[in-house]
């Protein structure tokens, strides 16, 4: 196998992209028994190779069949990662309602994302897939969340997010949360555009911009 932790991640990542569960699993192992850092694995292998993995998608290498065989190995991977992420004992945990806007059903980004940030300290409400508008804001104020996070992979869906500022503004209590968004067809100029507090490009992003608009020390 790999003769080092930087070798052991590029291999995760590659394993990832090329579709092969069995070797994910095998790899993840490793990082296990070597006692690497479970959320580095998960950050620069698992969520490396999913995000690889998005670019032959856009480009038009990979089709939905592939883009889900690769989300299989990634999900083998982080069913054996997961139990050793080391995860912050924050006294103070900020709420975070998130989910992937209505009209689209693409949850890999929003579930790693998740992920991330439950392990970071934050309490997270997830919405999970298809979520209107109205319910973020809903939940946002019902469980006293700070952070709404919304996720995307569709360019068709893309306004379903400007919608929940637009829901904020209207009821005067956008102040009341930051909000951050994220997914392929996002960038940093749309998110300026729709007024929200933050974009990530992937999740250890996330976790780091969640962090910076809480005034969290990273």
């Amino acid at each position: 196998m790999a003769d080092s932790k930087e070798e052991l991640l590029k291999a995760l990542s590659k394993s990832v992209v090329d579709m092969d569960e069995e070797k994910t699993v095998e790899i993840s192992n490793e990082v296990v028994e070597k006692e690497y850092d479970a959320y580095e694995a998960i950050d620069k292998g698992l969520s490396s190779g999913m995000e690889e993995a998005g670019k032959l998608f856009e480009e038009e290498e990979y089709f939905i069949p592939e883009l889900l065989m690769c989300s299989d190995a990634m999900y083998a991977g982080l069913d054996i990662l997961k139990p050793h992420i080391k995860v912050s004992e924050d006294e103070n945990k900020y709420k975070v309602v998130i989910g992937v806007v209505e009209g689209d059903t693409h949850d890999i980004g929003k579930n790693l994302v998740k992920i991330m940030l439950e392990t970071s300290g934050f309490e997270i409400i997830d919405l999970g897939r298809d979520v209107p508008p109205q319910k973020f804001v809903d939940t946002a104020k019902e469980a006293g969340a700070k952070i709404i996070v919304l996720s995307t992979l569709m360019t068709t869906t893309m306004e379903g997010m400007e919608k929940v500022i637009k829901i904020l503004d209207s009821e005067n209590i956008r102040k009341n949360y930051k909000v951050m968004v994220g997914g392929g067809p996002i960038s940093q100029s749309f998110a300026d555009k729709i007024g929200a507090d933050g974009y990530s490009v992937n999740a250890a992003d996330a976790v780091r911009l969640a962090r910076r608009l809480v005034g969290k020390a990273s």
